[in-house]
């Protein structure tokens, strides 16, 4: 499992921030101005603005130029230039405004949205309604092994298109036809060689904030891994548990393997 572990419940209050910045990109090397102050000083503000006319987006719904120029006290052309940055980081997307009744000559302004790319920036407290849901199932009597069956059964729906991608290649290509198929979920994973098997690295998970407080989504996990590879596996690190990325070790894959065994989560 992957992602940065948090606090239960974080949040931005108040913040005009995006939660990522990586998602409005800073190009350029920091060096003095004619007026003195560093580049970097300037690209901050920059950032900064651009993320004002994201939120602005994100409260007022999509809005034309003119409106994020009156709402910000920004000149149009200030407003198109981080638009138009916003849109190159899909952040941003531009649409055609719905004319309703007589149209006016011209043609319509156009009106910004925010991509899902765009609104996923923003904190929105889906990993707490997530860990809410969890705590909820396990007060409810069935305690911890009912939130260890939600985890397998919701690992389970996702490991029939994992066992496809592991199912149509040699033994010894199955961690990379892992990585491939988990990449696409979303873990950004990649398999390497290490001295006597594979480590299989996820450097990313969704639900990394989660797994921080249910261990048992990491477990379920390793679980579905060795089931899936025929082997036993060990998880080594988990950046739910403050690591810098998941690494599943897998050892070298007989092809007489039989039943496995799933390596436990640290905790």
């Amino acid at each position: 499992m992957q992602g940065t572990a948090s606090p239960p419940g974080r949040r931005l209050p108040g913040s005009e921030e995006l939660r990522n910045n990586g998602v409005v990109k800073n190009v350029g090397e920091v060096r003095e101005t004619p007026s003195g102050a560093p580049q970097e000083e300037l690209a901050t503000g920059e950032r900064s603005t651009r993320n004002r006319v994201a939120r602005s987006i994100l409260d007022h719904g999509p809005s034309t130029v003119t409106e994020l120029a009156g709402r910000l006290g920004l000149t149009p052309a200030a407003v198109r230039r981080h638009l138009d940055a916003l849109v190159a980081d899909d952040v941003v997307e531009a649409r055609e405004q719905r004319v309703y009744g007589a149209r006016t000559r011209g043609r319509p302004a156009k009106i910004f949205a925010l991509t899902d790319c765009g609104r996923d920036a923003f904190d929105q407290s889906y990993d707490k309604l997530a860990a809410d849901a969890l705590r909820w199932i396990a007060e409810q009597g069935g305690g911890q092994e009912a939130v260890a069956a939600f985890a397998r059964a919701r690992i389970a729906a996702q490991a029939s298109a994992y066992r496809q991608a592991i199912e149509s290649v040699s033994p010894d290509e199955r961690a990379e036809a892992l990585a491939k198929a988990l990449s696409l979920d979303g873990y950004a994973a990649t398999a390497r060689r290490a001295p006597v098997g594979e480590q299989l690295c996820q450097h990313h998970c969704p639900v990394a904030h989660v797994a921080e407080q249910f261990p048992q989504l990491c477990e379920a996990e390793t679980e579905i891994f060795a089931e899936l590879l025929g082997t036993h596996v060990q998880r080594l690190a988990t950046i739910a548990h403050g690591d810098g990325v998941c690494t599943t070790f897998i050892p070298k894959i007989s092809t007489d393997a039989s039943a496995s065994t799933a390596g436990r989560n640290p905790a």
